[in-house]
């Protein structure tokens, strides 16, 4: 298996579009490491980059030891699969899954045999006849995993494999990867933008926004203390609230509450974010809570999401069931100790004013 070591990686696109800004980045050896952000942000022309598929325009690409920064796809030794799978539909699921070994030229015998391997590895066994439009996108993405496998590759390069299937498939096959790649060990890249997928699977995760990363942490770390206003604002399967307040008197003026700010200067414009899950709601009034109006109340199953208009502000809070109120109901939401972050100027601050997220405004490095 091999660690990826990127630095300073640039890719510009004729006419002057940067679809890459000066990244830096490691992802360690056996680590399953996503790529995270919207549409548009860099992160598949970023794998695509890895894999040899794009042209960096400027910096470098380490697999391991190896300099392939200018090396062809087929020297990098990693398998890729792709958001819509490429398979070939005029050959057999067997046929797909050896294709790798045809181009390292292996004998007929041998390809087929390792195919027939890491389909049944995969749970394809008895469908190695059957063409890919005679498959299920299920099945259609396991032959896409065999067929990056079969070549036992030291990196794995996954773009969206899991964007094309149903909700239920989508579950079904998420815990099928993770369990798979622990398996195997093998140092995994998985672009998605959905980031239920990436919290879930991803040991570490990369979110990207205009060809930059703003920030590189765990799932827990970018869930509870996302470094900068992008992130806060684009992680959570509900946004996290993000309040106008000022400093005053060693304090934050937010939302009708007051809440500590030491070290911070008289004036200053800050920030207040705390996750709808991190609010306690109440139907009584609470000291130090935020008081409003509920607006909105959407039903999600075990739990509501309750919005309050709070000094004009929306302010959403996750809601237990059997607890709900009713819309024009008065309410409050009290957050937990620790739970309330501060950003100055987009980025994160702690008690001392030391900003949290160094790494948000030079690329990153993991």
């Amino acid at each position: 298996m091999a660690a990826i070591t990127i630095r300073e990686l640039t890719k510009v696109y004729p006419g002057g579009v940067r679809a890459l800004d000066t990244l830096a980045l490691d992802v360690a050896d056996g680590e399953f490491f996503a790529l995270l952000g919207p549409s548009g942000c860099g992160k598949t022309t970023l794998l695509r980059t890895v894999a040899g598929l794009e042209t960096a325009t400027g910096g470098t690409v380490h697999l391991g030891e190896r300099d392939v920064t200018r090396l062809p796809p087929g020297r990098r030794d990693v398998g890729m699969v792709f958001q819509d799978y490429a398979l070939f539909p005029h050959m057999t699921v067997l046929d797909n899954i050896a294709y790798p070994l045809r181009i390292k030229k292996r004998s007929r015998a041998d390809r087929h045999r390792r195919a027939a391997e890491a389909g049944t590895y995969l749970g394809l066994e008895g469908l190695e006849r059957r063409r890919p439009g005679e498959l299920s996108g299920g099945q259609q993405q396991r032959v896409a995993l065999a067929r990056a496998l079969v070549a036992e590759p030291r990196i794995f390069l996954l773009d969206e494999p899991l964007s094309n299937l149903d909700a239920r498939l989508r579950l079904e096959a998420r815990t099928f990867l993770k369990r798979l790649q622990k398996e195997l060990a093998v140092t995994t890249v998985f672009v998605t933008h959905d980031q239920a997928e990436a919290l879930a699977l991803a040991d570490r995760i990369a979110v990207m926004e205009n060809g930059r990363i703003r920030q590189i942490g765990t799932p827990v770390e970018v869930f509870r203390r996302p470094a900068n206003l992008f992130v806060a604002s684009f992680i959570g399967s509900t946004p996290m609230n993000l309040l106008p307040g000022r400093v005053q008197d060693g304090a934050v003026a937010v939302a009708g509450i007051e809440l500590p700010a030491p070290g911070m200067a008289d004036g200053e414009s800050v920030v207040c974010g705390v996750r709808p899950e991190y609010l306690d709601y109440s139907d009584t009034p609470v000291d130090g809570a935020f008081g409003g109006q509920v607006s909105v109340v959407e039903h999600l199953g075990g739990n509501s999401l309750v919005t309050l208009d709070v000094a004009g502000e929306p302010l959403h809070v996750v809601v237990g069931e059997g607890r709900e109120p009713e819309p024009d109901d008065q309410g409050w939401a009290v957050p937990r100790p620790g739970r309330v972050l501060l950003y100055r100027d987009g980025e994160l601050v702690t008690e001392g004013g030391r900003s949290m997220a160094p790494l948000a405004k030079d690329g990153g490095h993991g």
